[in-house]
């Protein structure tokens, strides 16, 4: 049994795989201008609990989680209504200005809630602010944080126009029978560490989350240093071009999300081995087919696409 106060969520550093998930979580905390992670896969792919170990790792605390079923008045502040019931008209902060609080907005089968609730989150996320005009409250408040949202595919889609809103997608690769071995023995590993007073285990998880924090915040402060070259600019819009991705915006995030790699890495100039890492990340979700309901695994047929560009 866990110890009171303990919060069983296995550390970040302990993740067994899921390597691309986890990289698209940490370029969008160093280049929040990105616009968040869109995360696809089959349900039990560890999908929550790496969003949930992250904000653990980089913040120190679970992220606002936003319900399916939640409100206007839940989303965007309202009114009080205890308060009103007494005759006072005190204003209710929503979840959105919590999560400009907490720094994460988590948002689980982002493709069930209403699209309207939706393309409100992504124009803050993307104006940094949130323009509220109802039911007598007539404010505009300046908000900043990380969005990442996750959805099972089977469950129903998101239309191309919110999809193309997110920065990055990526989807859960499934395990090797080695890692499956590995992620069960650590799983079980942590379980029991959980009820231990003083456990070397943990203390060892929290140094090692606690080190790429620092990596993680040097490389935010390290990025606006990083030079994007005109020729690296260029190959991303080759590569959009070449993939027929839908709309523009695919390429932007390309080039930023590769900035951010070569941040991590900390390297002073943006290279084609940085775009190539990147880019299934930025354009998997604005190719044609996926924007229309298609596939969204990246394969060596989109590979071939683009490789003379990187010859």
């Amino acid at each position: 049994m866990p110890l009171p106060g303990a919060i069983p969520i296995l550390p970040y550093s302990r993740v067994v795989g899921q390597d691309d998930l986890k990289l698209a979580l940490e370029l969008n905390f160093v280049a929040p201008g990105i616009g968040g992670v869109l995360i696809t896969g089959q349900r039990g792919t560890a999908k929550s609990t790496v969003v949930r170990a992250f904000a653990l790792m980089t913040r120190g605390e679970l992220p606002v989680t936003l319900p399916i079923n939640a409100t206007d008045d839940r989303v965007l502040g309202g009114w009080e209504l205890d308060a009103l019931m007494r005759g006072e008209a005190r204003e209710q902060s929503g979840l959105l200005e919590e999560a400009h609080e907490k720094g994460l907005l988590y948002v689980d089968e982002v493709n069930l809630l209403d699209d309207h609730l939706v393309n409100i989150i992504l124009d803050v996320v993307s104006t940094g602010v949130l323009s509220v005009q109802r039911e007598g409250i007539a404010a505009a408040k300046h908000l900043s944080f990380g969005l990442v949202g996750t959805m099972n595919p089977e469950e129903g889609g998101l239309r191309p126009q919110l999809l193309d809103r997110f920065g990055l997608m990526v989807t859960t690769a499934g395990l090797t029978t080695e890692d499956r071995h590995r992620m069960i023995m650590t799983v079980l590993a942590f379980e029991e560490e959980l009820a231990r007073g003083e456990s070397p285990w943990r203390a060892e998880a929290e140094r090692e989350g606690a080190a790429l924090r620092s990596a993680l915040l040097a490389a935010r402060a390290a990025l606006p240093e990083v030079e994007v070259p005109e020729a690296v600019g260029m190959l991303c819009a080759e590569c959009a071009g070449r993939l027929s991705a839908v709309g523009h915006r695919g390429e932007l995030v390309a080039a930023q999300a590769a900035r951010a790699f070569a941040a991590l890495e900390g390297a002073v100039r943006t290279e084609p081995r940085h775009v190539r890492r990147v880019l299934p990340f930025a354009l998997r979700h604005r190719r044609p087919e996926s924007a229309h309901g298609g596939t969204f695994e990246w394969g060596p047929d989109d590979d071939a696409r683009v490789d003379d560009l990187f010859d």
